[in-house]
């Protein structure tokens, strides 16, 4: 029989015939299972109806749906909390819920298949067992780090025991996710089945009562750590290190729940959870967790968009990709392995062919050694690439991906064979980081279905693409496009068809007053270190050093022309490049490579031999002899300015359709810190009238180049913000 929960379509109860009661989850008008506030009360009533009847012998919880368990909580419920006392409610009203399903006399199993992340997987260790299913789909995690959060109904307390204190730390710390094997193995669930039998084999489970954890012997060292307060010590002081070298204190919540496990583990179960709660609403106040949650409320929204409002994308059934190198093998691996669409590669030597080949295989081959994959998988997945050195093959390609050389005239003439041998309706797009889009469709006969792709290197890990439109692209190219990029598991933003797009080009700016500081006098390794101190994943001279110096300086060009005097290519470019400094390309730039950049045992007495060493000689290249005579601060604020500044005039110019598009496009395509929200939103955090007063400083030091974008002026005198 199944009885239906009052005022609830979220939970329902079955009892068997056994005395199991199957409690299925479906929460109605969401495409995944996600915990609100208001199912406290439909909970707490199932289960009253289980502990009433005396025939029921065991609990089983199961998905309603097919595609997750639970995906974790509602953040739009944490997003309406208007004081860190309402957060804190909720957080206790789910430890108390979790801590009475873990106290019940009868046996509770979580059957799991699909994702049980965050509230999900603490409903999940709330119960005596885990059965999950072997779907590629299953994952389990506490991913609130990400959003700037911590595990808030028990799980910095329940995780711990399940699975040991560094395992636990190192998947709460970074968000990481286990699929079904490695939860088996690490002690998070205790079976793994076929899904047609996870609920069968999630009743005989409870059938045969509680399950009895099996502690697996552990290795000296971690005995040594985690069974004694000394060791236990040592762990989480090294953990706090760990966390302070990644983030450099930009992100207050993993250390909080460093916090939560040790008061946890040195002071008892329910001082865990009362530390957990409190600290868990002082996050959800914090201005990290605030930008990190817009940021993902952004990306969702993103998700459901079209390119163009209203206009449907067409369906793209089979790819072409022209150019076999680095890009294209990257872009035909996402599109098959992600998208699973049929990818053909064309390329005019067998060799590249093989290296387009060899980057599927060698990811692919990763995964299956690591057992995330079976081989059989990786064939079948590799058996949707083909190639040729001619077009045989592209008639039928509903998109062509160009991942050719950066020349105008080779891509014109791409665009022409492309019209040749595919059919009317076949998408153009080019793989372009800086050649204007109108100037490639110039000769083109049908220049509706042409259109600019920008990806960003490495193709399988970055997930941002520019979808670059001109004035005679066609509405329904742009949503084609978009909605192809994002089956490849790309983050897709419409920009304007303008030099440099937008990422390049507010990067420019900004890289660009980096090496003006360089200049200066300031030591390279320490304008890195200012901006890695701001937030960014790497330092402006690191990235230069890894897109390639010679690359840099031609983009820089490019602007120049586009736009002008505040593009000014700085002294250094020339310089470095007469000097055939190309980076880490050719081993040589700001960093030592290769042998060189082995220290030295006097080096290895300085500086403990860490970090990447400056190639001192650089310095005369350049012709200045390091100071050092600005703050830390000073140098991540004169280039990040720049940058900001730069935001906005895209903004203003309609690069950027609006400053979402822009902080997602400038956090995903170059890491700018997640932590502020992006560009825009850090913007209206350092109030614009703040920001216009800091430029016009800039500007009567060193000139034009940082005059206040109108926009910003404006603003300033209206008192307006981006959001």
């Amino acid at each position: 029989m199944t009885q239906d929960i009052k005022n609830a379509s979220a939970f329902s109860l079955e009892i068997k015939e056994n005395g199991i009661g199957v409690i299925s989850i479906d929460v109605a008008d969401e495409s995944m299972n996600v915990l609100k506030a208001e199912f406290a009360e439909q909970v707490t009533d199932v289960l009253d109806q289980v502990e009433a009847n005396k025939e029921v012998v065991g609990l089983v919880l199961i998905s309603g749906k097919d595609n997750s368990f639970v995906a974790g909580a509602d953040v739009a419920m944490l997003d309406s909390c208007e004081t860190a006392d309402q957060v804190k409610e909720i957080a206790q009203l789910g430890q108390k819920l979790f801590d009475r399903i873990q106290n019940m006399s009868i046996p509770v199993i979580a059957a799991i298949n699909g994702p049980a992340l965050g509230g999900g997987l603490e409903l999940a260790m709330a119960c005596h067992g885990r059965v999950v299913s072997d779907s590629d789909k299953t994952v389990l995690g506490l991913p609130e780090v990400q959003l700037g959060l911590l595990p808030g109904s028990g799980g910095t307390q329940r995780l711990p025991k399940l699975v040991g204190l560094q395992k636990a730390l190192d998947m709460m710390l970074a968000g990481k996710q286990l699929r079904a094997k490695q939860a088996v193995k690490a002690g998070l669930a205790n079976e793994i089945v076929p899904n047609s039998i996870l609920l069968n084999t999630a009743i005989e489970m409870a059938l045969k009562g509680k399950p009895v954890v099996k502690k697996k012997k552990q290795p000296l060292v971690t005995r040594l750590l985690e069974n004694n307060p000394f060791g236990r010590k040592v762990l989480f002081d090294q953990a706090g290190k760990q966390v302070m070298r990644l983030t450099k204190g930009n992100y207050p919540a993993p250390f909080k729940i460093i916090e939560c496990i040790r008061t946890g583990v040195e002071m008892g179960y329910a001082k865990g959870l009362e530390i957990e709660a409190q600290r868990f609403s002082e996050l959800c106040m914090t201005p990290e967790s605030k930008a990190l949650r817009g940021l993902f409320f952004a990306t969702t929204a993103m998700k459901k968009e079209n390119g163009v409002e209203g206009v449907e994308p067409a369906k793209v059934k089979k790819a072409g990709i022209l150019g076999g190198g680095l890009m294209g093998g990257g872009i035909a691996f996402v599109t098959t392995t992600k998208a699973g669409i049929p990818a053909r590669i064309k390329d005019i030597a067998h060799e590249g062919i093989r290296n387009a080949f060899k980057y599927s295989y060698d990811i692919l081959s990763k995964k299956v050694k690591r057992r995330f994959m079976q081989h059989s998988q990786m064939q079948k997945q590799l058996s949707m690439l083909s190639a040729g050195t001619d077009f045989v093959g592209f008639k039928d390609a509903d998109i062509i991906v160009e991942a050719v050389f950066e020349d105008l005239s080779l891509k014109q003439r791409m665009v022409a064979d492309i019209e040749e041998n595919c059919n009317d309706k076949t998408i153009f797009a080019s793989n372009t980081s800086s050649l204007p889009i109108r100037d490639i469709a110039a000769n083109a006969a049908r220049p509706e279905n042409v259109i600019g792709l920008h990806y960003f290197s490495p193709v399988d890990k970055m997930p941002l693409v520019e979808v670059i439109a001109t004035d005679k692209t066609s509405d329904e190219t742009i949503s084609t496009t978009v909605e192809f990029a994002r089956r490849q598991g790309k983050t897709p933003i419409v920009v304007k068809d303008e030099a440099g797009f937008f990422v390049n080009r507010v990067l420019g700016l900004y890289m660009n007053e980096a090496a003006q500081v360089a200049m200066e006098g300031e030591p390279i390794e320490k304008i890195d270190k200012a901006l890695t101190k701001f937030g960014f994943p790497v330092g402006p001279m690191t990235l230069l050093d890894e897109v390639g110096i010679d690359v840099g300086s031609k983009v820089s060009a490019i602007l120049f022309d586009a736009f002008g005097e505040r593009f000014t290519v700085p002294s250094a470019m020339e310089k470095l490049i007469a000097d055939d400094r190309k980076g880490k390309k050719n081993q040589k730039g700001f960093y030592k490579y290769g042998k060189a950049a082995q220290p030295s045992l006097m080096d290895k007495l300085r500086f403990s031999g860490k970090g990447k060493q400056v190639d001192e000689s650089v310095y005369s290249v350049l012709g200045v002899t390091p100071k050092g005579s600005l703050s830390s601060d000073k140098i991540a604020e004169r280039c990040v300015v720049q940058l900001l500044n730069e935001a906005a005039r895209c903004l203003d110019a309609g690069i950027v359709r609006n400053a979402r598009d822009g902080d997602i496009g400038m956090i995903f395509g170059t890491g700018y810190p997640p932590f502020q929200g992006g560009p825009f939103r850090y913007m209206d955090s350092l109030g614009i009238d703040n920001l216009v007063e800091i430029l016009n400083g800039y500007k009567e030091l060193h000139g034009s180049r940082f005059e206040p974008a109108e926009i910003l002026v404006s603003m300033a005198k209206d008192g307006k913000m981006f959001y």
